[in-house]
């Protein structure tokens, strides 16, 4: 069995989230209008600001010690309780369908227990299909789901607390 390792990002590494954000450009690119920059890369906005707010938390993912993905958790939230948005989320392709991104989001739920929001957009079929599989089973079904729009695209909204459940 595969060790899977979710940990919080240092300072030094968020060039290299920075660059796996390419990754998770190209991917969301199947569904979204997103362009390459005439250098060949997606045009990312500077971080830095971003990465300086005191509730925004990046994560780099490991399987047995190689770089696999990340999360980003900010307090960009849709709702007054909610304390804690799921603002980016990757998994590289070769370690998808193993169950890497749930043991990640399950450990990241375990590191920040409290009230939660996760969405996707709804033109991208592989993300609607995972959160709709893995929301429920973390939450213990005791999750509520609300449509939004973000940047122009129909969303779905997750929104459950992990302090409710049993066992935390």
């Amino acid at each position: 069995m595969s060790q899977i390792e979710l940990h919080p990002a240092q300072r030094d590494e968020l060039e290299c989230l920075e660059n796996l954000m390419q990754f998770y450009l190209y991917e969301l690119s199947e569904w979204l209008p997103l362009q390459l920059g005439r250098h060949g890369l997606f045009a990312i906005q500077p971080q830095a600001e971003y990465w300086r707010q005191p509730g925004t938390r990046p994560w780099l993912l490991r399987v047995d010690g190689e770089l696999a993905g990340f999360a980003i958790v900010d307090e960009q939230v849709h709702f007054a309780e909610v304390q804690y948005n799921l603002a980016y989320f990757f998994v590289a392709r070769r370690f998808r369908g193993h169950g890497v991104g749930s043991q990640a989001v399950a450990q990241l739920l375990a590191q920040l227990p409290g009230h939660w929001q996760i969405f996707h957009i709804e033109a991208n079929p592989p993300a609607r299909a995972f959160w709709a599989r893995v929301i429920p089973a973390l939450s213990q079904d005791a999750y509520s789901r609300h449509p939004i729009t973000a940047d122009g695209y129909p969303c779905t909204l997750y929104k459950f607390n992990t302090l409710a459940l049993p066992g935390q």
